[in-house]
């Protein structure tokens, strides 16, 4: 077995991998961009050597630089992890020249299965069933329409190279094929290097099934079971659990009969993972082979009781496999959730900023490969931690949530448990989203397919709704305690003077106080306390009721108050953000904004009529130009952030009075791209 190996990696992977190799007795070294100088792979890690400056080509992509620091610190392997160079053929190679490494397939399967166009074509000569489509090199703009129109719409493009949801584009009719083309080979030209795509039949109520299989040296290959991960947006995976619900057994075997005869077809080595597009009938077409470890591997080792990457040291140590076919069965069920940084009302925009308040589930630690058969019931993996920044150069993922039960149904209880528990500030998130959707009926009931979330959008994307009495109540008491807290500390000897706190006290008369909150809807809040001998009276919302603190723990940042609300027991945390009070209570997050008129005196508001940048990233199309009359939703400008292209659309009907960037330009969060004047 190795005694040192290097992490290519960064965020939650770098960090899983460290801990199995801690567990194993083999020391890590971890690599690093000068924007992760300060992340958490960083300080797992025994060492730690920097690479390069933040965008990825000049630290992460640099396959020399990697290797140079893998002979320099004497690691005697490569883990890639996935992403960055996981599935980069002349890396492997390279690895290999210098005597080092590389945990996962040969170069050649890697080849044979890298680009969808070639895979497909090898899947074809072996009989394996695939979706109609063209996967060859041709990639004349007029040619490929030619071929949509053949296959008939809608049409799926995708990038050959490319991976994770990035260069896809749904095409509904031959009017929108060349626009979708381009920005297709744009995002794919930038996020893998290679403009090259593949056209084929956009199937309706798909479901995106995977067989998770490894091979070893010694001529072994087994498939552990499958994972659906038919739960996606824009292309990306958002939900992912194992097994898949209504999986037969024949199903089963003949989807995992094909996985393996795929690996063994290129001569696979190490960890994979064979995709399908199945059918609400039960048929199934070969997409593409994954030639690494993939985001979702958690719910496989929870169901099986194995350790993945323990399994990518050994086999490419020389190992054998550590079990056979017939020695593995599904135990229970589990369900992954993605944590990210992004804003599910508006579209799953990225956010960027840093988390000022991490409180995660009551996770258990997970160790795999014991003895016992009952996993723990919560698992998050996760390359952050609390104070750590979302940069705008890498993907926005903040934690996986992994929980496992006997069965579905309990793994769901226990998912959307765990999503009430976890609490972030300081950056928009999709928790709130994720637990709608794991309490959808069409979750819950897993009327699974890829466009569950698009035919769910009354439900996952309600209308906004007041802030409840409770968390009203739970940021007035806060902000009264806090004041107390600073009324006290700035008395010092004086501590008994009642004119030197912030205690509501009065002669012979009741203090009333009126508050003033705002939503994130821009919705006003007026709540009214007296304060009382023993706590207050609250009105609001034409209520009256009393309110008294019965506990309290933390300081000025987060505080976990237990509080008396009439006959009602309410409990919560409240996180303040300067002006902002972070209420969680009841399993959901509400903001509310203090408006304090002595702190914002003489601010004035203004409206410039300028369309801002949503998020820090480049421009790579400019759609309109200067004088030019624009309708309500026609594109202007398109920003590429975070590998995802976003489309900047006029408001409204009106006139661009000045474009402010040029293609290429690399813009700041809010900075204006462009002056706006409204029609007449």
């Amino acid at each position: 077995m190795f005694k040192k190996i290097l992490i290519a990696n960064r965020g939650e992977i770098a960090c899983r991998v460290a801990a199995t190799a801690r567990r194993m007795g083999i020391k890590t070294v971890a690599v690093y961009s000068e924007a992760d100088a300060n992340a958490k792979h960083v300080a797992v890690c025994d060492e730690a050597v920097l690479l390069g400056a933040a965008p990825a080509k000049e630290s992460y992509l640099c396959g020399d630089k990697i290797i140079a620091v893998a002979l320099a610190t004497g690691a005697q392997a490569i883990h890639p992890g996935y992403g960055f160079l996981s599935e980069n053929a002349e890396f492997a190679e390279a690895c290999a020249e210098a005597g080092l490494v590389f945990i996962g397939p040969p170069a050649s399967a890697m080849r044979a299965m890298g680009s969808k166009s070639a895979a497909k074509t090898l899947m074809e000569q072996a009989r394996v069933p695939l979706v109609p489509g063209y996967h060859g090199d041709e990639q004349d703009a007029n040619f490929l329409q030619q071929q949509a129109d053949r296959i008939g719409y809608p049409v799926l493009l995708k990038a050959s190279a490319g991976g994770g949801g990035k260069g896809m584009r749904v095409v509904e009719n031959a009017e929108g094929f060349k626009d979708a083309l381009a920005s297709c080979k744009r995002e794919a030209i930038s996020s893998f290097g290679d403009d090259k795509v593949l056209a084929e039949k956009y199937l309706q109520r798909p479901r995106h099934i995977e067989i998770q299989v490894f091979a070893d040296t010694h001529g072994n290959c087994i498939y552990l079971f499958e994972r659906d991960c038919s739960v996606q947006r824009r292309h990306q995976k958002v939900l992912e659990e194992a097994p898949a619900p209504g999986m037969t057994d024949e199903r089963r075997a003949a989807m995992g009969d094909a996985a393996v005869a795929a690996a063994k077809a290129v001569g696979y080595v190490g960890a994979g993972t064979v995709e399908f597009i199945a059918n609400q009938d039960g048929s199934f077409y070969f997409m593409e082979m994954n030639t690494r470890l993939q985001v979702e591997h958690p719910v496989t080792e929870m169901i099986t009781g194995t350790d993945l990457v323990e399994w990518q040291l050994r086999v490419a140590a020389g190992e054998p496999l550590p079990k056979r076919q017939d020695e593995l069965r599904i135990h229970g069920h589990a369900i992954e959730a993605r944590i990210y940084a992004e804003n599910p009302d508006k579209g799953f925009l990225p956010s960027i900023g840093t988390l000022r308040h991490l409180e995660t589930p009551g996770a258990v630690n997970f160790e795999l490969g014991g003895s016992s058969l009952e996993p723990a019931a919560v698992r998050v993996d996760s390359g952050v931690r609390e104070g750590d920044a979302i940069s705008p150069y890498y993907d926005p993922m903040i934690a996986k949530l992994i929980v496992w039960g006997t069965d579905r149904k309990q793994a769901l209880a226990r998912m959307a448990q765990a999503l009430a528990q976890y609490q972030i500030v300081g950056l928009a998130a999709n928790i709130a989203f994720l637990k709608r959707l794991v309490e959808s009926d069409a979750f819950a009931n897993a009327d699974l397919d890829t466009g569950l979330i698009e035919r769910n959008q009354e439900t996952l994307f309600p209308p906004a709704r007041s802030v409840p009495v409770a968390a009203l109540a739970l940021a007035c008491v806060a902000l009264i305690e806090q004041e107390k807290d600073s009324a006290a500390a700035q008395s010092g000897a004086n501590r008994g003077d009642p004119w030197g706190q912030a205690l509501g006290w009065r002669m012979n008369a009741r203090f009333i106080r009126t508050l003033s909150f705002t939503d994130e809807q821009g919705k006003d809040y007026a709540p009214r306390f007296t304060y009382l001998p023993h706590g207050w009276e609250l009105a609001i919302k034409g209520i009256d009721v009393d309110v008294s603190l019965m506990a309290r723990q933390g300081g000025q940042a987060a505080t976990e108050l237990s509080i008396k609300l009439g006959d009602t027991s309410v409990q919560g945390t409240v996180r303040r953000d300067g002006d902002a009070f972070h209420v969680f209570v009841g399993g959901g997050h509400h903001t509310l904004h203090f408006n304090d008129p002595l702190a914002h005196a003489g601010e004035v508001e203004t409206e410039d009529g300028r369309l801002t940048a949503p998020m820090p990233g480049k421009v790579v199309a400019v759609l309109a130009a200067q004088g030019q009359e624009v309708k309500k939703g026609d594109p202007l400008v398109i920003m590429e952030a975070m590998k995802m292209e976003h489309t900047i659309a006029a408001p409204h009907d009106g006139v661009i009075d000045e474009v402010l960037y040029a293609v290429g330009d690399q813009v700041a969060d809010g900075a204006p791209l462009l002056a706006f004047r409204a029609a007449a």
